[in-house]
């Protein structure tokens, strides 16, 4: 509300009024950390100041439960193998040197609880914040990935979120002209009520044009530009994922932000030119937190001083108070910190852009953030206790009492098929599962080739895109993450979520080099939640230290439960890798018959929190497949030699639904059949989720050569039989027709959603 006709909350006033209370508690304080704002301050906040502290001291802003596991990643080497990172955890996103002077920023976050309560607007928003973080580095936007998760599919709330979400990602990423690569559309019960929606944004920059976020200069301006400041998002993501989720609790529809695509595209292209022109000292996108945390972070990672007048920034909405205008989250703004000398030079450059920027303060030689409201002080903090000081809480954890139990009911005892017939089934039931069947009605919305450089996307293992025409310089990405494996056990789930995305990356045929999470989990007031927590971070660090690749960057999201129903423990794992010349890049679909079918890698009985228990029993029990780094690096290095060399006509990892699931996307590409040979047990060849493989197509004439290399790599290889005809047959077994098996693949999504022109 306005400030008339009630007295303007001056920090004078505040002075003057210690007694007088404030609506800390509504804003989401606890009792102590009103208490230590008070003690900072030397007296109460004013309303402008409790505003900024209760947003920057939120949950998903200042990761205050999250914080002291996530400090293990810092103590991981930050070098790729290719070099040093360039920048890592703490800035606006992690940036790599991928050589010839090359480097890439990537980054994944959430935007869960918005999406539920607005899903339109929620994921559109949420493909907006991620992509000015990676234009905030210095980098042009070229690629972007979705890995999305929801109820039952025949759930009717999901029939309402679902296909919002879709249309957001894709409506505000087609807009801006972005490739969507890749990503995941994964269904279960726990989801309900709490669909995840991850966004992750790829990058691409000079190593000179890197540019990072701190204010320095005393005098130097202080410019916002973008879109006007307006009441949507007020508390915003801030206060919606930092609290458990109920549905009858108050309405939040307003707390969700409106994003327009359009305004983005010209704050992209203006900003990319204002680096180019070299007139900016410092960045910052406007995010979680608003105004809030760009003047705080800002002032607190440079000189430490900054004055800002409130009311010289644009309104669309001028009965805004100051507290709503640091508060609101509105989208596509930036600020920046510019020398005066360079000040008409970035104004000529907004106006050419048609993007409003106006001075609203400059750099002191103080240590305050200082911000005045009509020539009134009503803010006076020290800027690093707002943005890098909040509290830390060491959550109390334990391993909950199910967890034995949980572990001990494994899927290796449930009733397998008994005959060939029975087997043929369900592995038409495996396949055509709502996580595995055909995601076409989603991936159709988002536009995968715009920009000319896209090499792979979906339904391909990792996305790639060629970022040097002239080298064929390419960069490879995956995300991943089986949820039910992170149930099972949290240390080894994380584990075998890096390790499959660090597999895609490598049967694309590049080199895996740094890691981005977003790491989804339920209440972190509940101490079962904490124990998964923290045991996903310690497996995640432990697995990045042997892969020796660095975690660059990523994100928290806690109370991501309705009531007391947490969603299973979702650490999401990106994956970025390097390929030198993306000619050389290796797809999944088998192109003709007659080549040999080759297993690399061992399968042993691994069926616990996979596919085939799930979909066929309904069960989750049991322990994971076992984890084995260095397994996964001889096969990664098999499948890159080979792939460089031109000795394989496809590779596609063995994951979610195992062997049977690999063929039959093998197959579906190009409607190229399989006929088999598997003597030693096939339900258990063609069913077990064992990591560390991956299924090859070799031409006969290569076959050889393939052998030797996996030999010399110290990797099992085993052959399962050839391409060739119009069925999937498994001899002695069953064979299905290719083109009824792809057809009932591609009906599941459309015949629960309806058509995509009805989404």
């Amino acid at each position: 509300m306005p400030d008339s006709p009630r007295q303007l909350d001056t920090v004078a006033h505040a002075k003057e009024t210690p007694e007088r209370e404030l609506p800390w508690a509504e804003l989401g304080l606890k009792p102590d950390e009103y208490e230590r704002i008070v003690e900072i301050l030397g007296r109460r906040p004013t309303g402008a100041e409790l505003a900024m502290y209760s947003v920057m001291w939120s949950e998903h802003c200042s990761y205050k439960s999250s914080k002291v596991h996530l400090k293990k990643f810092g103590e991981l080497p930050q070098e790729t193998p290719l070099g040093k990172t360039l920048a890592g955890i703490g800035e606006n996103a992690g940036v790599i040197d991928i050589g010839q002077g090359y480097a890439v920023t990537f980054k994944v976050e959430s935007h869960n609880h918005p999406s539920y309560v607005e899903p339109y607007q929620g994921a559109a928003t949420g493909v907006g914040g991620i992509v000015r973080d990676i234009l905030a580095m210095g980098a042009r936007p070229v690629a972007v990935m979705d890995p999305l998760r929801f109820g039952p599919l025949d759930a009717p709330d999901t029939s309402r979120v679902l296909p919002g979400i879709v249309a957001g990602v894709g409506g505000y990423g087609n807009c801006l002209g972005l490739p969507n690569i890749g990503g995941e559309v994964v269904f279960d019960d726990t989801y309900l009520g709490n669909p995840l929606v991850n966004a992750l944004c790829v990058g691409v920059l000079r190593h000179e044009d890197l540019h990072l976020a701190f204010a320095s200069g005393v005098g130097n301006k202080v410019v916002l530009y973008g879109a006007r400041t307006g009441g949507d998002g007020i508390g915003g993501v801030s206060v919606l994922a930092s609290e458990t989720f109920d549905a009858d609790g108050p309405a939040k529809r307003p707390s969700v932000q409106v994003g327009d695509p359009f305004m983005e595209k010209l704050l992209i292209e203006c900003t990319l030119e204002l680096f180019a022109a070299k007139v900016v000292n410092g960045i910052q996108d406007l995010g979680g937190a608003g105004l809030s945390c760009a003047t705080s972070e800002l002032a607190s990672a440079g000189d430490g001083g900054m004055h800002v007048e409130l009311d010289t920034v644009p309104l669309r909405d001028p009965s805004l108070s100051p507290e709503e205008i640091l508060m609101s989250e509105s989208q596509e703004r930036m600020m920046a910190v510019v020398e005066p000398e360079h000040l008409d030079a970035f104004m000529a450059i907004c106006q050419k852009w048609d993007v409003e920027a106006v001075v609203v303060g400059e750099v002191t030689d103080g240590d305050h953030l200082v911000i005045d409201w009509h020539g009134e002080t009503i803010v006076d903090v020290p800027p690093r206790s707002v943005a890098h000081d909040g509290p830390t809480y060491e959550r109390p954890y334990a391993r909950p009492d199910w967890q034995d139990a949980l572990q001990a009911d494994t899927a290796e005892q449930l009733p397998r098929p008994s005959t060939g017939e029975e087997l043929g089934r369900q592995v038409v039931q495996v396949v055509t599962s709502p996580n595995l069947a055909d995601k076409s009605w989603v991936t159709d919305q988002y536009d995968r080739y715009v920009q000319g450089n896209t090499v792979l996307a979906q339904p391909e293992d990792a996305g790639m895109v060629r970022v040097d025409e002239s080298t064929h310089l390419g960069v490879a990405v995956s995300t991943d993450c089986n949820g039910r494996f992170a149930k099972l056990d949290p240390y080894a789930g994380a584990q075998l979520a890096l390790a499959e995305s660090f597999r895609n990356v490598a049967v694309s045929g590049a080199l895996p080099l740094a890691v981005t999470d977003c790491l989804n989990f339920g209440s972190p007031e509940d101490p079962a939640v904490m124990w998964q927590f923290e045991q996903a971070t310690h497996g995640l660090k432990d697995a990045c230290a042997e892969l020796g690749i660095p975690v660059t960057g990523g994100n928290v999201s806690f109370y991501n439960q309705t009531g007391e129903t947490a969603i299973l423990p979702t650490p999401v794992v990106g994956v970025l890798g390097v390929i030198e010349d993306v000619r050389q890049r290796v797809r999944q679909g088998f192109t003709r018959d007659g080549d040999h079918l080759l297993v690399l890698g061992d399968t042993r009985e691994e069926l616990s929190g996979g596919a085939w228990a799930h979909t066929v029993h309904g069960h989750l029990g049991g322990l994971p497949p076992a984890v084995d780094l260095a397994a996964e690096q001889a096969l990664a290095a098999v499948v890159r030699e080979a792939g460089r060399l031109g000795l394989l006509t496809s590779a596609h990892d063995l994951s979610d639904g195992g062997l049977a699931m690999a063929l039959a996307e093998g197959s579906f590409a190009h409607g190229v059949g399989v006929q088999l040979q598997l003597d030693d047990d096939p339900f258990l060849q063609l069913f077990s989720e064992s990591a560390a493989r991956a299924l090859l197509a070799v031409p006969e004439h290569h076959h050889d050569e393939v052998v030797q290399i996996a030999q010399e790599h110290g990797v099992t290889l085993t052959s399962v039989g050839r391409t060739g005809g119009c069925s999937f047959e498994v001899a002695g077994q069953f064979t299905i027709d290719v083109d009824d098996l792809r057809d009932a693949w591609r009906r599941t999504l459309p015949a629960a959603l309806g058509p995509i022109l009805e989404a």
